[in-house]
């Protein structure tokens, strides 16, 4: 429900675009990405950039090319969305929020049952092949002269 505490806390005003991330976000999503390599090359673009380039494109629905240019290298966004997708990063997000919520509506982080519906669950079909009519041909096709 939306109450005056709940707009300013959901407030977006002052942010570049729409689907940049508020500290409060980046607080809860930071701890989940990939620590940077002890060695090697430094990152070039601050994680929390690469991260609100992901989720303008996956909110606006543009291409990775039409990236604006705010933001990073659309190659290197690319890049970071394969290793995150591939890592199973985003599934450990999602796990993480839906324990966070659980913890806020006052249920167990984890459920401790589920319930699967018989309708929705799979089977094979009983019996043998369904009963088809055969196409018709068009008049105007047999009518060849």
């Amino acid at each position: 429900m939306w109450t005056p505490a709940t707009r300013r806390q959901h407030n977006r005003t002052g942010l570049r675009y729409a689907s940049d991330l508020i500290d409060a976000e980046w607080a809860v999503l930071q701890p989940l990405l990939p620590a940077a390599p002890c060695r090697g090359r430094r990152r070039a673009w601050p994680e929390r950039e690469i991260a609100n380039a992901i989720f303008y494109v996956l909110r606006s629905g543009c291409t990775w090319r039409r990236l604006p240019d705010s933001f990073p290298p659309w190659r290197t966004v690319y890049r970071w969305f394969v290793r995150l997708r591939d890592g199973g990063v985003f599934e450990a997000i999602n796990h993480h929020l839906v324990m966070l919520d659980r913890e806020r509506a006052g249920r167990e982080a984890s459920p401790s049952a589920a319930v699967i519906d018989s309708q929705s669950v799979k089977t094979t079909e009983a019996a043998g092949r369904a009963a088809t009519t055969r196409a018709r041909r068009s008049r105007a096709a047999s009518a060849t002269p």
